[in-house]
């Protein structure tokens, strides 16, 4: 074969492109400025499905279980902080809160709080001690009367222990006691009650208008073991928080926390 002449060129058929099949789907762009496209990157549009709104619920329900979990557990944390502290400091009275008694003869947890309240006025932190606490049907004495005979009967004067016989629970009882506190003219008071109570007659006491601090019985019935202890730690906490939602005192007659 021949070599083609200098100078010419050979020419070519044009090539043709493969036909384009109109039934591929095609993959629409993805738009940056469009906050609802979630075609890019394969993230899937899970809108029609419901999934946000689930995933939104899911997180709200696990914040309010964090908060809860927050508010009970520092509200406990205050009701075993609280049964720790002594504040024993001069003031104006002694206060010993009502318990069960047995014909004016004080139930082990009120003669608990009993001894506890005389050896803080033996050691001249106040001129009187109050005892408070009504009486339930069919009682000859009160819970503030049987306290009241109790001391006498240990050496303290007649003239140095009041018996405010009012209350059914600690707000009662705390009413009754501001109100004679501002009749008599006093208005500092050393509250002594179960460790784990402390907190909870405090707050019912400052709200009361008294000015109070707290002193922990530490023996008898409620401090004996550590089941007891984390029982009355446990009530105390949803007490204290009963009644700062609803105002009111959640004792019954068969807690014998008076």
């Amino acid at each position: 074969m021949s070599a083609p002449p200098a100078g010419s060129r050979r020419s070519h058929s044009p090539r043709r492109r493969p036909a384009i099949d109109d039934t591929t789907p095609t993959v629409p762009l993805y738009d940056r400025e469009d906050p609802t496209d979630t075609a890019d990157l394969g993230v899937a549009d899970t809108r029609e499905h419901g999934r946000p709104r689930v995933r939104w619920g899911a997180r709200l329900l696990v914040g309010t279980l964090l908060v809860v979990a927050l508010i009970v557990g520092g509200t406990a944390f205050r009701v075993w902080q609280t049964a720790r502290v002594d504040g024993d400091r001069a003031v104006d009275a002694v206060l010993v809160l009502g318990a069960a008694q047995y014909d004016g003869d004080p139930s082990p947890v009120f003669a608990a709080r009993l001894r506890h309240a005389l050896s803080l006025y033996e050691e001249g932190l106040a001129p009187r001690i109050v005892t408070v606490g009504g009486s339930r049907a069919g009682d000859e004495y009160t819970e503030a009367e049987a306290g009241r005979r109790y001391l006498i009967d240990r050496g303290v004067p007649a003239s140095a222990v009041i018996a405010v016989g009012e209350g059914s629970d600690t707000l009662g009882s705390m009413h009754a006691v501001a109100a004679r506190a501002q009749q008599d003219g006093w208005s500092t008071t050393l509250i002594v009650s179960d460790p784990w109570h402390s907190l909870r007659a405090r707050t019912m006491a400052e709200d009361s208008g008294l000015e109070a601090w707290t002193s922990p019985t530490r023996r008898g019935p409620v401090v004996q073991t550590r089941e007891t202890q984390a029982r009355y730690i446990f009530r105390e906490t949803g007490a204290l928080l009963y009644y700062r939602l609803v105002g009111a005192s959640p004792e019954t007659e068969t807690t014998g926390l008076g």
